[in-house]
Protein backbone atom coordinates (compact mmCIF):
# COMPACT_ATOMS: atom_id res chain seq x y z
CA UNK A 1 0.00 0.00 0.00
CA UNK A 2 1.12 3.42 -1.08
CA UNK A 3 2.09 5.87 2.04
CA UNK A 4 -0.32 8.76 1.43
CA UNK A 5 0.14 9.98 5.24
CA UNK A 6 3.68 10.58 3.82
CA UNK A 7 5.48 9.58 7.33
CA UNK A 8 8.91 9.93 5.64
CA UNK A 9 7.98 13.61 5.07
CA UNK A 10 6.00 13.89 8.39
CA UNK A 11 9.61 12.69 10.17
CA UNK A 12 11.66 14.76 8.58
CA UNK A 13 9.88 17.72 9.57
CA UNK A 14 10.07 16.82 13.07
CA UNK A 15 14.03 16.00 13.24
CA UNK A 16 14.57 19.29 11.29
CA UNK A 17 12.84 20.29 14.25
CA UNK A 18 15.21 19.17 16.65
CA UNK A 19 17.55 21.13 14.90
CA UNK A 20 15.73 24.42 14.83
CA UNK A 21 15.29 23.92 18.79
CA UNK A 22 18.56 23.10 19.51
CA UNK A 23 19.72 26.69 17.52
CA UNK A 24 16.79 28.50 19.14
CA UNK A 25 18.42 27.53 23.03
CA UNK A 26 22.01 28.59 21.57
CA UNK A 27 20.37 31.43 20.39
CA UNK A 28 19.04 32.15 23.90
CA UNK A 29 21.41 30.80 26.02
CA UNK A 30 24.75 29.84 24.22
CA UNK A 31 25.95 26.58 23.96
CA UNK A 32 26.16 24.68 27.25
CA UNK A 33 29.08 22.83 28.47
CA UNK A 34 30.98 21.45 25.73
CA UNK A 35 28.37 21.06 22.92
CA UNK A 36 29.22 22.42 19.15
CA UNK A 37 27.58 22.20 16.19
CA UNK A 38 28.59 21.27 12.26
CA UNK A 39 26.21 22.03 10.06
CA UNK A 40 25.94 21.02 6.45
CA UNK A 41 23.79 22.57 3.98
CA UNK A 42 23.09 22.79 0.01
CA UNK A 43 24.64 26.15 -1.13
CA UNK A 44 22.09 26.71 -3.98
CA UNK A 45 19.01 25.78 -2.07
CA UNK A 46 16.31 28.22 -2.36
CA UNK A 47 16.74 30.67 -0.06
CA UNK A 48 20.68 30.12 0.95
CA UNK A 49 22.35 33.26 1.84
CA UNK A 50 25.78 33.75 1.10
CA UNK A 51 28.56 35.52 0.17
CA UNK A 52 29.63 34.65 -3.64
CA UNK A 53 33.05 33.88 -3.23
CA UNK A 54 31.82 30.95 -0.52
CA UNK A 55 29.06 30.29 -3.29
CA UNK A 56 31.98 29.80 -5.76
CA UNK A 57 34.44 27.79 -3.51
CA UNK A 58 31.69 25.41 -2.29
CA UNK A 59 29.49 25.26 -5.18
CA UNK A 60 26.69 22.15 -3.57
CA UNK A 61 27.44 21.98 -0.14
CA UNK A 62 29.18 23.41 2.85
CA UNK A 63 29.54 22.68 6.39
CA UNK A 64 29.49 25.31 9.41
CA UNK A 65 30.99 24.74 13.06
CA UNK A 66 28.91 27.05 15.47
CA UNK A 67 31.52 26.77 18.60
CA UNK A 68 33.27 29.49 19.88
CA UNK A 69 33.38 32.06 17.09
CA UNK A 70 29.69 33.22 15.95
CA UNK A 71 27.98 35.68 16.74
CA UNK A 72 24.36 37.68 16.23
CA UNK A 73 22.54 33.73 15.56
CA UNK A 74 18.74 34.00 14.87
CA UNK A 75 16.37 31.29 14.62
CA UNK A 76 13.00 31.69 12.68
CA UNK A 77 10.77 28.84 12.10
CA UNK A 78 11.65 28.80 8.10
CA UNK A 79 15.52 29.22 8.51
CA UNK A 80 18.60 30.40 10.74
CA UNK A 81 20.82 33.14 10.06
CA UNK A 82 24.70 33.69 11.89
CA UNK A 83 27.72 35.75 11.32
CA UNK A 84 31.18 33.67 10.93
CA UNK A 85 34.70 35.30 9.90
CA UNK A 86 35.84 34.01 6.83
CA UNK A 87 39.63 35.39 5.69
CA UNK A 88 39.53 37.50 9.18
CA UNK A 89 36.13 39.37 7.92
CA UNK A 90 32.31 38.56 9.45
CA UNK A 91 29.76 37.51 6.91
CA UNK A 92 26.32 36.61 7.60
CA UNK A 93 24.57 33.48 6.22
CA UNK A 94 21.19 32.67 6.33
CA UNK A 95 20.47 29.01 5.56
CA UNK A 96 16.94 27.13 5.60
CA UNK A 97 16.32 24.07 7.54
CA UNK A 98 14.81 22.24 4.35
CA UNK A 99 18.62 23.53 2.67
CA UNK A 100 20.67 21.07 6.09
CA UNK A 101 21.39 17.64 4.86
CA UNK A 102 23.44 16.96 7.96
CA UNK A 103 23.57 17.93 11.89
CA UNK A 104 26.09 16.99 14.25
CA UNK A 105 26.83 17.77 17.94
CA UNK A 106 30.04 15.98 18.71
CA UNK A 107 30.02 16.34 22.18
CA UNK A 108 27.34 14.12 23.09
CA UNK A 109 28.01 11.96 19.71
CA UNK A 110 24.47 12.94 17.70
CA UNK A 111 24.28 13.55 14.30
CA UNK A 112 21.42 13.56 11.85
CA UNK A 113 21.29 13.72 8.15
CA UNK A 114 18.61 14.90 5.71
CA UNK A 115 17.11 13.39 2.43
CA UNK A 116 17.99 16.16 -0.13
CA UNK A 117 15.96 17.70 -3.47
CA UNK A 118 16.89 14.77 -5.50
CA UNK A 119 15.67 11.93 -3.20
CA UNK A 120 12.29 12.86 -1.75
CA UNK A 121 10.25 10.71 -3.51
CA UNK A 122 12.04 8.10 -2.07
CA UNK A 123 11.73 6.10 1.62
CA UNK A 124 13.19 7.05 4.68
CA UNK A 125 13.41 10.20 4.76
CA UNK A 126 16.00 10.93 7.67
CA UNK A 127 17.66 8.96 10.74
CA UNK A 128 19.27 9.50 14.60
CA UNK A 129 21.20 7.61 16.28
CA UNK A 130 22.79 8.90 19.42
CA UNK A 131 25.68 6.63 18.82
CA UNK A 132 26.02 7.97 15.52
CA UNK A 133 26.83 4.66 14.01
CA UNK A 134 29.30 3.74 10.62
CA UNK A 135 28.88 6.52 7.67
CA UNK A 136 26.97 5.81 4.81
CA UNK A 137 26.62 7.07 1.13
CA UNK A 138 22.59 6.52 1.24
CA UNK A 139 20.15 9.21 1.93
CA UNK A 140 18.55 8.91 5.15
CA UNK A 141 21.10 7.05 7.24
CA UNK A 142 23.24 8.40 9.95
CA UNK A 143 26.74 10.31 9.77
CA UNK A 144 29.96 8.95 11.20
CA UNK A 145 31.06 11.71 13.61
CA UNK A 146 34.02 11.41 11.44
CA UNK A 147 33.11 12.96 8.50
CA UNK A 148 32.84 16.14 10.65
CA UNK A 149 36.38 16.10 12.76
CA UNK A 150 39.33 17.71 11.48
CA UNK A 151 42.33 16.00 10.34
Amino acid sequence: MKDLLRYDKMVEAALRGVVREALARAAANGLPGAHHFYITFRTGAVGVALPDYLVTQYPDEMTIVLEHQFWDLDVTEECFSVKLSFQSRPERLVIPFSAITAFADPAVKFALQFQTAEFEGGPAAASADAAATDKSDKPGEVVALDAFRKK
